[in-house]
């Protein structure tokens, strides 16, 4: 049965994604008026920054796998407040797969739930706020399909989510911070992290030297991880790359090399690391499925936002990852503002000015962290020369980088869609969130974020009953005025 009576009470706000930017997103809200339903995919809130092991490991310590432990208990105790006050709905193991626009006026999220993703669930608010975080980008290389090589944030995963290391002699390898923690907590769980392998030239920072030093807490905690590695004799490579993995059934070695000014490899460099994991990544890419399908507007990778973190379709804001990668501190930030001018336009006054010009400094700040971090870790220029025609590229379809090339060589493609159609390589059951930097790359074409009708796969039951029975609503009752 359904009530279809006027909706009484505060505005509503659904928040999809639970870790910093959403956790953030969801208190600021809840404390300045609105019922806030927290929507996430995972069983516990945190996200991947604030992944804990499962409640069944029964950990000890989960603290020791986490540095800023300090921060995610006060996020965890605001939440638990404002569920027991009951301003907040939280929906764990809720997997979102697209949100609509109501005939009418509001939004409604359609998720499925559990770990089967086959019960479809629908929730009704009058806004979104989409904290749907990033994914990692990993380029290939000969032998990066081998057992054994993993992506850094899956390593990170492994150890903090399931405390299981994977494996016993790693090499960390590619760019960007998170190769940090991943290296240090490999290490201080019990691997042998024969080596770190960062891409970035030690110079690049020097071009960045006024907005890194604005950051003086970031480098500070660049120079603790650095002490962890060398306490536990942690072999650093810089300006080096991984150029090939090598084993029969399983990964046996790598091989790495130095790159010179222009980002080749210098010839004579290679030395061979015997390890049975590689931990490899290239930064993170934003996730904008939910935002592309609403028709928000995409600046390159990342979803557009003003600042009050709105996107240009009303009622829709937008923090975090989603909107360009920054690390935790500056999710945390931006889901801040989000909340408060969520709260603040749903209610039909204007945001404090006060507050919003101090939330707005630190975010400017940590913005222009994250930019110098992100031009001074970009992936070598000339990477591609390393993929082989028969390196495999997307992995789901099987589609090597001979075919990705001759699609262009000799098919005539002249951008990243046409060799799609034209070699199956985005098709398989990622939608080319895996392999769509390669094929750019590969291609020469910028990299831009594909629209896909869906945030993930849905079976066909529930889109033929998606509609037909009510919505939470986020007050826990059903409502289906929409």
């Amino acid at each position: 049965m359904t009530d279809t009576s006027p909706r009484q009470g505060p505005p509503r706000l659904a928040v999809i994604g639970a870790g910093p930017a959403g956790l953030a997103a969801t208190l600021a809200a809840a404390r300045h008026g609105l019922r806030v339903t927290l929507i996430d995919a995972a069983p516990e809130a945190g996200g991947q920054f604030y992944r804990l092991p499962a409640a069944a490991l029964g950990a000890r310590r989960p603290q020791a796998l986490h540095h800023r432990w300090r921060g995610w208990e006060l996020l965890r105790d605001g939440l638990d407040r404002q569920i027991t006050a009951g301003r907040v709905t939280h929906l764990r193991d809720h997997h979102v797969w697209c949100v609509t626009r109501g005939r009418r006026s509001g939004f409604t999220v359609h998720a499925l739930l559990g770990p089967a993703q086959e019960q479809p669930v629908e929730v009704r608010a009058d806004a979104v706020l989409l904290a749907t975080g990033g994914h990692e980008k990993v380029l290939p290389f000969p032998g990066w399909t081998l057992p054994g090589v993993v992506t850094a944030g899956g390593a990170q995963a492994m150890l903090k989510g399931a405390l299981v290391l994977p494996g016993r002699t790693a090499v960390v390898a590619g760019t960007g911070p998170l190769l940090l923690p991943v290296a240090t907590g490999l290490a201080a769980a019990g691997a042998r992290v024969a080596a770190l392998v960062e891409s970035a030239d030690p110079w690049a920072f020097l071009r960045h030297s006024a907005a890194l030093a604005a950051q003086p807490a970031k480098l500070a905690e660049g120079a603790w991880y650095a002490a962890r590695l060398l306490r536990h004799g942690v072999r650093t490579l810089v300006h080096h790359t991984v150029v090939e993995a090598h084993g029969d059934q399983r990964l046996e070695a790598v091989t790495v090399a130095a790159l010179d000014t222009a980002g080749r490899v210098r010839p004579g460099t290679r030395r061979r690391i015997d390890c049975d994991t590689l931990a490899v990544g290239h930064g993170m890419l934003p996730h904008t499925d939910l935002a592309e399908g609403l028709g928000c507007r995409i600046d390159g990778v990342a979803v557009h936002v003003d600042d009050e973190q709105r996107t240009d379709v009303p009622g829709v804001w937008a923090a975090g990852e989603a909107t360009g990668v920054g690390g935790a501190e500056l999710a945390l930030a931006e889901g801040h503002l989000a909340g408060r001018s969520a709260a603040a336009r749903l209610s039909g006054r204007e945001p404090d000015a006060h507050g919003r010009a101090r939330a707005a400094r630190v975010r400017a700040g940590l913005r222009r962290f994250a930019a110098a971090l992100d031009d001074a870790y970009a992936p070598p220029a000339h990477w591609a020369e390393q993929v082989t025609d028969d390196t495999v590229v997307c992995r789901c379809e099987e589609v090597t980088g001979g075919a990705v090339r001759r699609a262009v060589t000799e098919l005539g493609a002249g951008d990243v869609r046409t060799v799609k159609l034209l070699t199956r390589a985005g098709m398989g059951w990622c939608q080319g969130r895996m392999c769509g930097s390669a094929v750019a790359g590969l291609t020469g074409c910028p990299e831009t974020a594909t629209r896909r009708p869906f945030a993930r796969p849905v079976p066909l039951g529930v889109l033929a009953r998606a509609g037909d029975t009510g919505a939470v609503d986020g007050t826990g009752g059903i409502d289906d005025e929409q």
